[in-house]
């Protein structure tokens, strides 16, 4: 109940975009995962047309989040927000209605362009609305975006006792009550004057050593967060040899999250700098990968039984736990920190080049960890993958540790002072004016 009550102290618009993020995730667990089975089950087509359409959604999404960041800086967070949603209810809708490989091509290259449009923008805004209180926002926002990932996949299981068609729709639904939703009550911020180009703008970024430094020592977070839907479904499954087992990987960490995200990310930030509690958070991630290892990283056949499979889960679990909460420690901390590193003007930029590395990291990453998934099953060498994430996690943290011990970290956005009497009535009058404004604008229909 405390993190409902913090929510509502958080302006209007901080409150939509977590509900959006909820929504996101939901709608895009909804489909995605199915799509693949769509394709070659319902539509009959090759494995190689099905990794083309779904690599082209993957790289219109990874590959375009430096774009959406831009224009985000320069056209406005909102307008990109909903534009992007926008898209999306069009690319997931010819999903549902199209067969033909060009209308496929088509909605996968909409669907990623959309999802490049509006992350970087909403966590640009997320980060510009919520101001000194930014590690607590982006906190319920992962807790939102969790509870979305696991909402989604089993509504998607419902639907398709349909079919694929009725997923995919209500998909596309979700987008279009997020996009009028968005178009309705989200305020609208100006851009902050830009004087240079796109192309300044991206040198300025790239050319920032300390951002270049952080985001390649992030990269093992985001390598091994994604484990959560690779390497620990399967580690489950094969310790219990029980199918349903991977669900419990994700319903722990949406618990998990919804009790003790706000707590954590408000303790740690009291308690010393950020870059620290990212260090940590690292740390905790690059541990749990070793309890699984009692139990998976030894080959063998499956349990002996229920009560066998029950205890062969636990070494998972508690790994699977511990994943979940290094990502609690850390990510909010690593997304406060993304907009301190540039000028305001640019934090959709410096979100977006973030998220591209991030991206190629973790399809990098995938790819290091199922090799060695691979290998581990033809042979005797089961523990290679849960070793291999160990060592990303270790690698990272001691990357931001030596970023920390050399100072080359933003700090955090500071409170703002207590204004004097004079000020607060000059402040009160100021905020009355740009309120009657406001409701001018609205009642005028002012476009946006």
């Amino acid at each position: 109940m405390k993190t409902w009550h913090e929510i509502r102290r958080f302006p209007l618009a901080v409150r939509l975009l977590l509900v959006n993020q909820f929504g996101v995730n939901t709608g895009f667990y909804l489909l995605v995962p199915y799509l693949a089975t769509h394709l070659t089950e319902n539509l009959g087509l090759s494995a190689v047309v099905v990794g083309v359409v779904l690599g082209v959604r993957n790289l219109s999404q990874q590959g375009l989040f430096l774009i959406g960041g831009s224009a985000s800086d320069r056209l406005g967070a909102r307008g990109v927000i909903i534009a992007g949603c926008a898209l999306r209810t069009v690319g997931f809708a010819l999903f549902a209605l199209g067969d033909d490989l060009a209308v496929l091509l088509a909605a996968s290259v909409l669907s990623g362009f959309a999802g490049a449009l509006f992350n970087p923008a909403v966590r640009a805004y997320l980060a510009q609305e919520a101001e000194e209180r930014r590690a607590e926002a982006f906190a319920l926002f992962h807790v939102f975006a969790t509870a979305g990932a696991l909402v989604g996949p089993l509504l998607g299981s419902a639907l398709l006792l349909v079919d694929f068609r009725a997923s995919a729709l209500a998909a596309a639904g979700i987008f279009a009550v997020l996009t009028v939703a968005q178009a309705l009550v989200l305020p609208a911020r100006e851009a902050a004057p830009s004087w240079g180009t796109v192309l300044a703008d991206w040198r300025e970024v790239l050319g920032n050593r300390a951002f270049r430094a952080f985001s390649l020592a992030m990269v093992g977070m985001f390598t091994l967060e994604n484990q959560l839907y690779l390497l620990l479904p399967d580690g489950a499954r094969r310790a219990t040899g029980w199918d349903g087992a991977a669900g419990l990987v994700l319903v722990l960490g949406t618990l998990a999250g919804l009790a003790f995200q706000l707590r954590i990310t408000r303790a740690l930030g009291r308690r010393g700098d950020r870059a620290r509690w990212i260090a940590v958070g690292l740390g905790l991630m690059a541990l749990a990968f070793l309890p699984p290892v009692l139990v998976t990283g030894t080959g063998g056949g499956g349990p002996d039984g229920t009560a066998d499979a029950v205890l062969r889960a636990l070494p998972v679990l508690a790994g699977a736990l511990l994943l979940h909460l290094g990502v609690m420690v850390a990510q909010p901390f690593v997304m406060e920190l993304i907009p301190g590193f540039g000028r305001p003007g640019l934090t959709g930029t410096y979100f977006g080049i973030f998220y591209v590395v991030s991206g190629v990291a973790a399809a990098l990453g995938n790819a290091v960890v199922g090799r060695a998934m691979d290998a581990g099953r033809h042979g005797d060498t089961a523990w290679l993958p849960w070793a291999c994430c160990a060592l990303f996690g270790l690698a990272s943290a001691l990357g931001v540790a030596r970023l920390r011990r050399l100072g080359s970290l933003p700090a955090p956005p500071k409170p703002a002072a207590p204004a004097t009497s004079g000020e607060a009535r000059e402040d009160r009058g100021a905020g009355e004016r740009r309120e009657g404004q406001e409701v001018q604008e609205v009642q005028g229909g002012t476009p946006t």
